[in-house]
């Protein structure tokens, strides 16, 4: 089954197509241009390019977050809309599991996802790779980099830091005396190509959504749902 993922957690957008394991065309794009110009365009370049049809893929898969709230409302609904005119399930996958797929050959390592999440904060994720494959530590948060230290500093597994978010968790965790260091730079970055591997997994698992179902996750509240809420109002609606 051919899965057509897309990501558009931050800054950059990709898309990518895989089957069976292995990447069959994906594109990539970081040119500060707004993800709703640029990824439809790169989705349909591709293809063509791949010498593939919309028709032919049997899986939409997206990263559904966390992630920059404008980046994941694109891609959502990008997603819902592709596997709604193609019925086709949908698979939403954790940003910082899809972003950990770029190292789980490094056996044996912390994985560290981070992405800045600002106010001293990164949205993580901690996974350890054994045979190949990725052990979840922790589910996906919000958590202030002295916490993220304080929970790192006993361990004793060689630690790398991947993610949009990496520089400042790796900055922060140096100083802190933490010995880790940052993925390459050809793997620190978050891609289409990792949700698409990640999501065949969850397929295999039957862990997929309908269109409708598919949503994105904050895993905080914006800045103007808190300001709502700093001055007594409500964020949703009776």
């Amino acid at each position: 089954m051919k899965i057509l993922a897309l990501e558009t957690s931050a800054k950059s957008v990709s898309a990518a197509v895989v089957e069976n394991g292995a990447i069959l065309c994906s594109t990539y794009q970081n040119t500060g241009l707004t993800h709703s110009r640029t990824l439809m365009p790169l989705v349909d370049g591709m293809l063509s390019a791949a010498g593939m049809e919309i028709g032919q893929m049997g899986l939409i898969a997206v990263a559904q977050g966390p992630g920059s709230f404008t980046g994941l409302r694109i891609g959502v609904s990008a997603a819902k809309g592709l596997a709604w005119t193609l019925e086709v399930p949908c698979c939403g996958v954790s940003t910082l599991l899809a972003m950990a797929q770029n190292l789980r050959h490094m056996e044996g390592c912390t994985v560290v996802c981070a992405m800045d999440a600002r106010r001293n904060q990164v949205y993580n994720a901690v996974f350890r790779v054994e045979n190949g494959q990725l052990l979840r530590r922790c589910e996906d948060r919000a958590i202030g980099l002295a916490e993220l230290a304080e929970e790192l500093k006993d361990n004793d597994d060689p630690k790398v830091v991947v993610g949009d978010g990496a520089k400042l968790c790796h900055t922060y965790l140096t100083q802190q005396g933490i010995e880790c260091r940052m993925a390459p730079a050809q793997l620190v970055m978050q891609n289409a190509a990792g949700v698409a591997l990640a999501a065949e997994e969850l397929a295999a698992e039957g862990k997929t959504v309908s269109a409708h179902q598919l949503v994105p996750v904050y895993l905080r509240l914006s800045q103007a749902e808190r300001e709502r809420l700093a001055k007594g109002l409500k964020i949703t609606v009776d």
